[in-house]
């Protein structure tokens, strides 16, 4: 089978390289799945870098959130076993792990359901308990993290406040049904959140960015705001003045998606029923901005590494719908 490999740690296009491998074969508690389409996730470039927290041993596949076949011909979704990665025919998942692909989404879209939109609904609702007619800002929205939070505050009645990178971008948010696009390229990000909240700010933000957008999270957060630190794509990690959070009494929320599949598999299932059935009835459609077949993962994951992406990019293999 085709896989691609990384042997040492750098850039994607650098250290990813496309190989002839053997099938991989599943350990206890583990399925085969034929790969019907991989999408790009930042983890991937954190892998290939060997910045992420997990450290697979060398030489790895890269891919970690895939809509696959098993071998009785069941279509699902799944967070592949690393080594064995996505981005690949083959690669393996734990059985007991594997979620049922909506009927409602192609393969491109349920592999992006998974990671991004999970870590939303737990960000909003389990972390954040968000409400209806609350305020919603989300970093980087037009990314494939920062698009599930907009559609999920949007599904759960919140006025929803994007900012992004770029005319481009902002031209993506508006289209997920940001209520307010703010550009932090041409606009100074707090003084116009606050002009358009009328100074209160809001309820809760949604970052996956960290750095200069953390910054700007602790200074838009409203009374009783609450902020959900999702990531640090910007590289940078912020050390938060906890005497700042007191004076304006807000809550810093950590969120790491994966320690649920350990710690609450079922409720991981449950999100994964209301998300399946958001889908059903449109509410949520993940946004796939390209399509690119195996040969081009390399490419989509360095580009997804460099913020140059919008939405999601899915790698699709051969025969895939």
């Amino acid at each position: 089978m085709q896989a691609w490999q990384v042997h040492e740690n750098g850039e994607p296009s650098e250290v990813m390289r496309l190989a002839e491998t053997e099938r991989p074969v599943p350990g206890d508690g583990q399925v085969l799945l034929r790969v019907r389409a991989a999408n790009v996730n930042f983890p991937d470039a954190l892998l290939c870098r060997g910045q992420y927290q997990v450290r697979p041993p060398l030489p790895f596949t890269p891919g970690v959130e895939i809509c696959g076949e098993t071998e009785d011909g069941r279509r699902v979704i799944a967070t592949p076993a690393l080594p064995y990665g996505g981005f690949a025919e083959y690669a393996v998942a734990d059985a007991a792990a594997l979620l049922p692909a909506p009927g409602a989404l192609d393969d491109a879209e349920a592999a992006a359901l998974h990671i991004g939109y999970q870590t939303g609904w737990f960000g909003l609702h389990r972390r954040a308990r968000i409400e209806a007619g609350e305020t919603l800002l989300v970093h980087a929205a037009a990314g494939g993290v920062g698009s599930a939070a907009v559609q999920l505050g949007k599904a759960a009645g919140a006025t929803v406040i994007g900012v992004v990178g770029g005319a481009e971008k902002a031209a993506v948010a508006r289209e997920l049904g940001c209520d307010v696009v703010v550009d932090r390229r041409a606009e100074d990000v707090v003084a116009t959140v606050k002009e358009a909240t009328g100074g209160r700010g809001a309820d809760v933000i949604y970052d996956p960015v960290g750095g200069e957008s953390y910054a700007q999270s602790a200074k838009l957060a409203a009374f009783e705001g609450r902020i959900v630190v999702v990531g640090f794509a910007s590289g940078t990690i912020p050390t938060p003045a906890l005497n700042h959070a007191l004076v304006k009494n807000y809550s810093i929320l950590g969120l790491h998606w994966g320690l649920y599949n350990t710690k609450d598999p079922e409720l991981v299932r449950q999100c994964h029923e209301q998300l399946t059935e958001l889908a059903a009835r449109g509410a949520i459609k993940p946004l796939v901005s390209e399509r690119v077949p195996l040969g081009g993962a390399a490419g989509a994951v360095q580009k997804v590494a460099d913020g140059r992406s919008t939405g999601r990019i899915a790698v699709v293999t051969e025969g895939a719908a």
